[in-house]
């Protein structure tokens, strides 16, 4: 069983799309988990419809809003300070060394991060591949497991399978209920899920289908 598991990822909704499952059962299992989050996602485009915040609002709704979903997921959030859209800006040393810091204060045994260039978005790949550098430089006999998340569409033709894949089905609602948590940000079917007792079976099961299975990458150090 793992001794505490570090989440790092740049934006509100990451974890909840990405590994709320994986999340889930580690807390059942009594596991700790930290989330680092990157940004406040204070560049995010949706505005609503009528609009509800603007460019200055945004980032307080999204903060509440991940404050809501780690609530759902019972882990503890740390918050990175950097700014949405500018990580791959920002000195990868730099941010590397923000990260080993902190994960030599929690000492955990797992950390879970995006796979560098098949994380779609500019932010994931830099956060992601700052994380790999902070793990990296760690003493190795005290060096955390390190999961990394593929979601480009070519990442199986490029990577091969995932070495860890995740069956989450049985906690679909729980992680639907992080999901809607981010209330700006889900929108589309998922929005759907707010009247759950009108959902036709066909939708929540495509639904269950696109998230019921969270999916990793054994990440290997050439030392």
């Amino acid at each position: 069983m793992e001794k505490h598991v570090v989440v790092i990822y740049p934006h509100p909704d990451d974890e909840s799309f990405g590994a709320a499952g994986t999340i889930i059962n580690f807390r059942n299992q009594g596991v700790p988990v930290t989330y680092l989050c990157g940004t406040l996602g204070e560049m995010g485009r949706n505005m609503g419809s009528p609009t509800f915040a603007n460019r200055e609002t945004l980032p307080y709704i999204r903060k509440k809003e991940l404050l809501a979903a780690c609530n759902v997921l019972d882990i503890e959030l740390k918050m990175l300070g950097y700014r949405d859209k500018t990580i791959e800006y920002e000195d990868r040393q730099e941010v590397a060394q923000h990260l080993k810091g902190i994960l030599e204060t929690i000492k955990p045994s797992l950390v879970i991060t995006h796979y560098p260039d098949h994380a779609v978005h500019p932010d994931h790949n830099a956060l992601g591949a700052a994380a790999i550098e902070a793990v990296r430089q760690m003493d190795k006999e005290n060096r955390p497991t390190l999961w990394a998340q593929a979601i480009s569409n070519n990442h199986i033709e490029e990577l091969g399978d995932p070495d860890i894949k995740n069956d989450v089905t049985e906690h679909f609602d729980k992680k639907m209920e992080a999901i809607l948590c981010h209330d700006s940000q889900a929108s589309g079917i998922l929005g759907n899920f707010k009247k759950r007792d009108e959902v036709a079976d066909d939708v929540k099961e495509a639904a269950k289908r696109r998230l019921g299975k969270e999916q990793f990458y054994h990440w290997h150090f050439d030392d």
